[in-house]
């Protein structure tokens, strides 16, 4: 297949054509639909937060039919196994010749996997899609299985205050690209879902806007994005800050400093820009490292306080002049 060619002035289009199929879908969550965007033209994974029936699952949905992606779903449950994710090897008999082990590949070979309550899953089974984040993919006996292109982990997660909820360790959260909020929409955005759906679901009248070769060409295009030494050094001051903040345990890792350039790289892109400003860091800021600073004192802050904070350092830390 031909590599799809993509620049930096088809970016803007490419995303207003999926913003306009899924916000069709989708009312009163904007910022998390743009978020969502520049998450996948980075090619980073995304934590869906919130409370029960707010339409995480039903975003992803639509987003992956917008993007012609392909897509599977693992219900999450205490009982699942990696294996139910990743695939296994089983012993297959054949007419004329010796057993052989074949891997029979899971649900995660595909371009978008939701992982929904993925809070739900035990330890053991969230820990069986690190691999599949961080390095895209699978190993099982002694032979690594390639993920599709792109490939993309939406989790949909409760808030841990609710029963039957396992937190994320710190290590599974900081493969995730982003961490989202839904929100609660208007009272006249939730009249008019009332509406749309009482005789159809608006999910089935979403088509495909892009291809997967497409959005690939597109995370492509978004790193040549430059940044000026002024930006970059902002970027840095930021993290820092996250680091020396009496109230943090410890602040940004370098994979949440690269990632934050990313996502200012995707921002900038989307806006028609070649070079990205400390206004598109300050932007996604909340989205890449709202869920990697972590309170000291052993005690998980409330979304509110995190977000407080965060203002705050976007308060405090100034912008130099280059």
């Amino acid at each position: 297949m031909a590599e799809q060619q993509i620049t930096l002035q088809d970016i803007p289009a490419l995303a207003e054509s999926l913003k306009k199929a899924v916000s069709a879908v989708i009312l009163g969550a904007d910022s998390a639909v743009h978020s969502m965007i520049l998450a996948a033209l980075c090619g980073g994974h995304v934590l869906l937060e919130d409370l029960p029936g707010t339409g995480k699952t039903t975003l992803v949905k639509a987003f992956a039919k917008a993007a012609g992606c392909d897509f599977c779903r693992v219900q999450c449950t205490p009982d699942l196994l990696p294996a139910d994710i990743t695939g296994y090897e089983m012993l297959v008999q054949q007419p004329d010749g010796p057993h052989q082990m074949q891997f029979r590949k899971g649900p995660v070979f595909t371009n978008l996997l939701l992982a929904d309550e993925i809070n739900r899953m035990a330890p053991r089974s969230q820990s069986g899609l690190l691999e599949c984040m961080a390095e895209r993919q699978v190993t099982a006996g002694g032979s690594s299985y390639p993920l599709p292109e792109p490939f993309l982990v939406f989790a949909t997660q409760n808030p841990i205050e609710l029963q039957g909820t396992f937190p994320l360790p710190e290590a599974q959260l900081d493969r995730f690209f982003m961490r989202l909020e839904m929100g609660q929409p208007a009272r006249e955005q939730e009249l008019a879902v009332l509406n749309d759906r009482q005789n159809a679901d608006p999910l089935d009248s979403v088509t495909a806007v892009t291809t997967p070769e497409t959005l690939c060409a597109a995370q492509r295009a978004v790193r040549t994005v430059s940044a000026s030494p002024a930006a970059l050094g902002y970027l840095l001051d930021l993290a820092d800050a996250t680091r020396k903040h009496p109230q943090l345990r410890f602040g940004l890792s370098t994979r949440g400093v690269l990632a934050l350039r990313h996502a200012a790289q995707a921002n900038a892109a989307v806006q028609g820009r070649d070079y990205l400003l400390p206004d598109d860091i300050k932007a996604v800021f909340p989205a890449v490292c709202t869920h990697r600073l972590h309170p000291a004192g052993g005690l998980m802050a409330d979304s509110r306080g995190v977000r407080e904070l965060i203002d705050g350092l976007l308060r405090s830390v100034e912008v130099k002049k280059g």
